[in-house]
């Protein structure tokens, strides 16, 4: 009974992502606040306080979220190859400080005048900091942007991000989970820093093998190595302390230095946006409503506040690649987003909460973070979608500046 009860679950999933994307659609609007807004309404925290039937958290689902955000990495890393990394490794490492420093310093600000500790104020700059890989991927998909001049700034910040979360997540994790062992902080750094050398040694000398690992007529065969290959890295990442994400991005790279970058994309598209609607469904229904109420004025807050960091250095990062004010606008609105990443760092908070972090603070950590979350991945998305309304008032004001599309 309970193997049907979850296939039925799984089954309403499908059938209400598949009616809000046609509804989004419609709309003209982007399908990723309509997935996230109807696993909340589907989930235990809206459907199940009123004594109605819910859609619950199963495994299926909460594996398919993770799937979708390996795919959706693989596919950043597809687009992003080796060369292309160690081209602009300079402008990389500019655009990413400069996010760095203006976003997670704000966050830290943030943090302390809220909360007044170093933990908690750790804990919340990474919220603020990190934007979604994720979500940000598929917009650019979704808007065709993706090979744009704008993207370039985004993904080489995203990347930028994404190797910092992985060194940031192993020292947060040491000192909330492991009682502040500074030892056990070094230790967990230690490893994940190695299990990103030895995926940048697999990127960088295994293309011959990729290439072989790929050669087959068939497609079922093609799509299955392609599958295990990246879904069993990222699980033995995960296992060893390092995101997921991060090594299906580094897989995705290594893939995309072989000559079967299209059947990549036209085999896994489907599979890849599947899962990536299972990830936003997810997120939805790990919220709960009911939370906000209490942190609607440090979620407020947190909004006013990050949203122009982001917006001011998403402008620098594309000034920094020659970019014109329009397009460097545009970079700015793209990475305002937040996501999946903001949640694993709640997740870490709850885990410390009575040892490291005082219980109180640490569910308002969590119901911000869900909060936080909801909203800036609504308005990351928005923006992007009517970015020309910014874009030609950025323009109107700078005479210097070129204003073709």
């Amino acid at each position: 009974m309970a193997a049907e009860n979850h296939l039925l679950d799984v089954g309403i999933m499908f059938a209400a992502v598949a009616s809000v994307g046609v509804l989004a659609n419609r709309l003209d609007q982007s399908v990723i606040p309509f997935y996230i807004l109807i696993g909340m309404l589907l989930g235990p925290h809206v459907l199940g306080e009123f004594g109605l039937p819910f859609v619950e958290e199963t495994t299926f689902v909460e594996i398919g979220a993770e799937l979708g955000i390996v795919f959706l990495l693989f596919f950043l890393g597809l687009e992003f190859n080796l060369d292309r990394l160690i081209e602009s490794k300079e402008r990389i490492g500019k655009a990413g400080t400069i996010d760095l420093g203006i976003n997670f310093g704000a966050g830290l600000v943030l943090g302390y005048v809220v909360f007044d500790a170093f933990l908690p104020a750790l804990l919340v700059a990474g919220i603020v900091y990190i934007s979604s890989s994720a979500i940000i991927t598929k917009s650019l998909i979704d808007l065709g942007w993706i090979a744009n001049n704008e993207s370039d700034p985004m993904l080489g910040t995203l990347v930028y991000e994404d190797l910092f979360i992985a060194v940031y997540l192993s020292i947060v994790s040491a000192l909330v989970l492991g009682g502040g062992d500074v030892g056990e902080a070094i230790e967990s750094v230690g490893l994940a820093m190695g299990f990103i050398l030895l995926l940048l040694l697999v990127v960088y000398f295994g293309t011959a093998w990729f290439e072989r690992a790929l050669h087959t007529q068939s497609n079922e065969f093609f799509v299955l190595r392609v599958i295990g290959i990246t879904v069993l890295v990222a699980g033995a990442a995960l296992a060893a302390g390092v995101s997921e994400a991060v090594a299906a991005f580094f897989i995705g790279m290594a893939f995309s230095s072989t000559d079967y970058v299209d059947e990549l994309e036209h085999n896994l598209e489907a599979i890849r946006d599947t899962f990536a609607a299972v990830f936003f469904f997810w997120i939805g229904l790990v919220t709960d409503p009911l939370l906000f109420p209490a942190v609607a004025g440090l979620v407020l807050l947190a909004v006013l506040v990050t949203t122009p960091t982001k917006l001011v250095s998403g402008f620098l990062a594309g000034r920094v690649y020659g970019l014109d004010d329009r397009r460097s606008t545009r970079v700015g609105l793209g990475m305002v987003t937040r996501g999946e990443f903001s949640l694993i760092i709640a997740t870490i908070a709850v885990g410390g909460a009575g040892v490291t972090i005082p219980e109180s603070t640490a569910a308002t950590i969590q119901a911000f973070a869900v909060g936080y979350v909801l909203v800036m991945s609504i308005l990351g998305t928005t923006l992007m979608r009517y970015s020309s309304v910014f874009e030609e008032r950025v323009v109107t004001r700078s005479s210097s500046e070129p204003t073709r599309a």
